[in-house]
């Protein structure tokens, strides 16, 4: 699924315009980035957590030449916990 076909669905199961549900869906999105940005975490219980985790920097490889070492930078990266209640609907799923 896609984002414009996540936003028709938002707006059917809603009753809503699809502008209002791209609206709403746009303002989850920089909400969650916004807090982030600022150390923040989210947490949707029974969904899960985001938050933002620093990823120290550590010496790599360049792949164009392998003999050659390169210094990466440390970074700040996302991370997503997942929630007892999505956990628990995943391991419900029959792989076939």
């Amino acid at each position: 699924m896609n984002k414009a076909e996540l936003i028709a669905v938002i707006a059917e199961k809603a009753s809503v315009s699809k502008k209002q549900a791209e609206d709403m869906f746009e303002t989850l999105l920089s909400t969650i980035t916004d807090t982030l940005v600022q150390g923040g975490e989210i947490t949707i219980s029974g969904f899960g957590a985001f938050s933002a985790k620093q990823r120290a920097g550590r010496t790599g490889v360049n792949p164009q030449n392998p003999s050659e070492k390169i210094q990466i930078a440390a970074v700040t990266v996302p991370k997503f916990k997942a929630g007892k209640a999505l956990k628990d609907a995943l391991k419900a799923v029959k792989v076939a």
